[in-house]
């Protein structure tokens, strides 16, 4: 701009004072002239020259890392601070999409009212500002890049309070529920067939995670965060279920292996439960949160997905002319074709994994029907036929991979069962897994968190506060517990995978979310849709599983968008967490002598429980400790928070979550109110402010 009749104009606006421009009072330029005017004026700079590198120099009119912004600018005297800046009469800020991403303020005197510099004094100033030190912008949305270079806004189809009439929010919620189809309904695929379950027992114990999945969700979505955020069955759960399940005391029962097995993991989960719901709803999770950050999140997500390396694709290379396609075409649908739109909508990239699903598994029974798979005296049922005929034994291995009818789950269930709590009989209760999921729960509720925040900033809302945070945590081990006494094998938490389904659908409707969950429920009540699911071939299960586990490490290490992520600090921490996280777990899986010839190469990790190096002369202690570093995500937890609390580092290097806080409220009340509980609700927890918004 320059200071003609701008300036003129700026004179008549009511309560904006002028900001001169700045003009070097001499021929030998004076860095200390321009910061005198910065103060003067609020100008704000990114340099680190101009900037205070103390992330914590917060005033009440300043700028509050942790809150995350809003408040107004620096006061005069005191240093320019980095961040969105707001003065009483006048306001320099970056150009903000609220919850989307910032623009960096550009040096340059000609946006406050200056005249660009020449000669001498210009390339002086310019010779002074290069030799500092650019600091990183923080981008609370998440911001990223999209495909033409530009920065991200991400603007909402259909926002958190919106309602676009019913036909749209089955649309909506539907939508939403099949883009997540893999992260529920394929864990019990893995877990079942391991604890001796039949497939009628796989088909129940999908339906009871339809079942539970669909309360879960709608009472998380009156009485949680409010986010719009389906709860399931997390792979979180998964590893400690296979470590309980390839135990010693389990590896040999023969009868009724699968419902004592599973009555251990209710009562493991039902107590983990009982203690996340402690340490959410006592405001005790608000201190926990404290030590949570993105360079925590990140390698911990990652773990989760990493985790289950060794039965990817070792399970799907059992019939590769299945798998691979299965794999390659999901690929092309997620990534080569993801900006195809049709209608409006970009269905490849949306409907990926049930659209792939569907193609290959009519290629499959086309396979299967056509005989590719019939041995010449072998029946196609699957396995009973190996052990009557001994020629059929070296095909069987094949057969039950590869064929679409190798299932009896259509033949054995009921069309309408609804599953009810302890059908698999009352739940076990021991101290050792009880402790193990006790600390799997903290590594669920470090990924929920994650997640809270993430999604609040792809809606374009204002972060939680952690009184919310803690009262989502409390109403998720509330949920789990139900999970326990319906017996899914697992606990209720957040899928991590909802964040990617809010950016690629934009509908973040908490109505769609509840309609969707009411849908659930009715299906659930017909015995063959679980039936139908627990008929996908394994390694057309274990083939889109490889593409579930990589999209979960994707979305873990891409939280570290929210730090300094060329900061030497953060990278070793990520490195170091991710490195101990895989080889610590496999000096202890190495301890095998007794499983070797008994477990599937693909579950001998996870019974370093029973074999593993530890050895105190107590067994309970033992089994304790020998599962819980053998887990890849335990370790990676547990390594990440105590560098990034120890190793020295500012907030904003670390990339702090910028949870909003009880300032924010009292200064606009209606910023939170997404998250505000129903009325008469808010009335009952009154009395506990740590929960409220």
């Amino acid at each position: 701009m320059s200071g003609g009749s701008n300036s003129e104009s700026k004179k008549k606006q009511k309560g904006h004072p002028k900001i001169e421009p700045y003009i070097s009072q001499s021929g030998d330029h004076n860095p200390r002239n321009l910061r005198s005017w910065a103060k003067r004026t609020g100008f704000i700079s990114i340099f680190s020259g101009e900037v205070g590198t103390s992330s914590n120099t917060s005033t009440r009119n300043g700028f509050d890392l942790e809150r995350g912004g809003g408040g107004v600018g620096p006061e005069i005297g005191g240093e320019p601070v980095q961040g969105r800046a707001r003065n009483r009469g006048f306001e320099i800020e970056p150009g903000l999409n609220r919850g989307g991403s910032e623009e960096p303020i550009l040096l340059d005197d000609r946006r406050n009212g200056g005249e660009v510099m020449e000669g001498d004094n210009k390339e002086e100033d310019e010779l002074y500002f290069s030799k500092q030190e650019l600091n990183d912008v923080m981008y609370p949305g998440g911001g990223g890049e999209s495909d033409n270079g530009e920065a991200n806004r991400l603007e909402m189809k259909c926002g958190i309070r919106d309602n676009p009439g019913l036909v749209p929010l089955l649309y909506y919620g539907m939508q939403h529920y099949l883009s997540l189809a893999g992260s529920l309904i394929f864990a019990p695929l893995i877990f079942v067939p391991a604890m001796g379950g039949t497939d009628n027992d796989t088909a129940t114990v999908i339906s009871s995670i339809m079942l539970v999945s669909g309360i879960t969700t709608i009472l998380h979505s009156y009485f949680g965060t409010r986010l719009p955020l389906v709860q399931g069955s997390s792979f979180v759960f998964l590893a400690p279920a296979l470590v309980i399940i390839n135990s010693h005391e389990y590896r040999n029962l023969s009868e009724n292996k699968f419902r004592h097995i599973m009555r251990e993991l209710q009562g493991a989960i039902i107590v983990s439960s009982i203690f996340q719901c402690i340490m959410g709803f006592s405001g005790l999770m608000s201190l926990f949160v404290r030590l949570i950050n993105p360079v925590v999140v990140a390698p911990t997500i990652g773990a989760v997905g990493l985790a289950f390396f060794s039965y990817g694709f070792p399970q799907a290379g059992t019939c590769v002319e299945i798998s691979l396609p299965q794999i390659l075409l999901v690929l092309i649908f997620s990534l080569h074709l993801r900006g195809v739109s049709i209608f409006g909508n970009r269905v490849f990239q949306i409907y990926a994994l049930p659209l792939s699903i569907v193609i290959i598994w009519v290629y499959a029974s086309f396979l299967t029907a056509g005989g590719a798979y019939n041995y010449k005296g072998c029946s196609s049922d699957v396995p009973i036929s190996n052990i009557l005929i001994e020629s059929c034994i070296k095909h069987a291995y094949t057969m039950k991979h590869c064929r679409t009818d190798a299932s009896n789950a259509w033949e054995t269930t009921d069309w309408v069962r609804i599953p009810y709590p302890l059908q698999w009989g009352i739940p076990i209760f021991h101290l050792k897994t009880s402790i193990i999921m006790i600390i799997v729960s903290l590594v669920a509720s470090v990924d929920s968190v994650g997640t809270y925040y993430s999604a609040s900033m792809h809606i374009n809302a204002k972060p939680p506060t952690r009184g919310i945070v803690s009262r989502g945590i409390g109403l998720e081990g509330f949920c789990s517990v139900l999970a326990g006494l319906w017996g899914t094998g697992a606990g209720s938490t957040t899928l991590t995978e909802n964040a990617h389904t809010l950016t690629i659908t934009r509908i973040a409707s908490r109505r769609a979310l509840e309609l969707g969950g009411v849908i659930l429920i009715f299906f659930s009540f017909i015995g063959k849709v679980g039936a139908i699911l627990a008929s996908i071939p394994q390694a057309l299960a274990a083939s889109l599983l490889c593409f579930v586990w990589a999209l979960i490490v994707a979305l873990g290490l891409s939280t570290l968008r929210y730090t300094h992520t060329a900061s030497f600090r953060n990278i070793m921490i990520v490195g170091i967490s991710l490195f101990l996280g895989l080889s610590l777990p496999a000096y202890f899986q190495q301890y095998q002598p007794e499983t070797a010839l008994i477990l599937p190469g693909y579950f001998i990790p996870y019974s370093a429980a029973s074999d593993g190096p530890i050895n105190s002369g107590n067994k309970q202690f033992d089994f304790i400790m020998n599962a819980l570093l053998s887990m890849n995500m335990v370790v990676t937890l547990l390594v990440a928070i105590v560098l990034d609390n120890t190793v020295p580092g500012n907030q904003q290097e670390r990339g702090v979550y910028l949870w909003s806080t009880s300032e924010d409220l009292s200064a606009d009340p209606s910023s939170l109110d997404d998250y505000s509980l129903p009325k008469k609700v808010s009335r009952v927890f009154r009395w506990a402010k740590c929960l409220d918004a």
